[in-house]
């Protein structure tokens, strides 16, 4: 799952989701004082508004989890045992706290990097009144491969990743081999990846790569169709009457064999 100057259809701001390999832009804001750093992709300097920075101030202790290289319990985190869907590259937030709310009876954890995304989550589960999602403010891989336990989450969110257009920059991707194995280590068998992209090409390869893992399967013959509980953001629906298409990619944890 990031506010950048490319236009994003589905998500808003979800151009530079965690986990791609380089360095970090000169001019890049810090993230938020305690929660964590980041060193895996390129920063942008991104526009704040007063009300996010006040998010933060404000809300990071009630609702964000700071990085520790130690098990994520769950059920202490949450205040309850139920299942937990990670969702990379929240943007601004708005897919997140749908989501949540239709789906109550779960968890959600959304790792973010940007402090306008962050801030502008924070103001949505304060508005709403929402009490199932939990953020961190840290890399991605780093949260993976540190604290969350194998076979521990139910789904993972990654929602119109930065597609990275040009050929030279296709290795910056954030669905890699390499990531995806951790993220198939890290859902529990029954449980699922949903990725969501409107560039044909980061498809294709999206599709390529999530069919190459042994840990997954793919629920569909190609691609997926929207979920329903996928929603469809107003900047979707003006890229679709563009004629842009979106691509959605279902795969299911199968168990490992012995």
């Amino acid at each position: 799952m990031t506010p950048t100057t490319d236009s994003s259809l589905g998500n808003p701001g979800a151009r530079s989701a965690p986990g791609t390999p380089t360095a970090d832009a000169a001019g890049a804001e810090p993230p938020h004082p305690d929660y964590g750093h980041v060193r895996s992709y390129v920063r942008r300097r991104g526009h704040i508004t007063p009300a996010q920075k006040t998010a933060l101030e404000r809300l990071m202790p009630r609702w964000a989890i700071p990085y520790r290289p130690e098990p994520l319990d769950f059920a202490a985190t949450f205040g309850r045992p139920a299942a937990t869907i990670l969702e990379i590259g929240f943007g601004m937030g708005e897919t997140t706290a749908q989501i949540a709310t239709a789906r109550a009876d779960e968890n959600f954890l959304g790792v973010e990097v940007f402090n306008a995304g962050v801030g502008a989550l924070l103001k949505r589960i304060e508005l709403a009144g929402i009490t199932n999602i939990r953020i961190i403010q840290h890399d991605a891989v780093d949260v993976l491969r540190d604290m969350l336990p194998p076979d521990s989450l139910a789904g993972v969110h990654i929602y119109f990743p930065d597609p990275w257009p040009k050929v030279r920059h296709h290795k910056r991707r954030l669905i890699q081999a390499p990531l995806v194995a951790l993220l198939a280590s890290r859902i529990r068998p029954g449980g699922y990846l949903h990725c969501a992209t409107d560039w044909t090409n980061y498809a294709e390869q999206m599709l390529a790569v999530l069919s190459a893992e042994p840990l997954l399967r793919n629920t569909c013959d190609g691609y997926a169709p929207r979920p329903d509980y996928r929603p469809r953001t107003k900047f979707e629906t003006r890229g679709l009457e563009l004629g842009h298409a979106v691509h959605d990619l279902i795969f299911m944890r199968i168990p490992a064999v012995p």
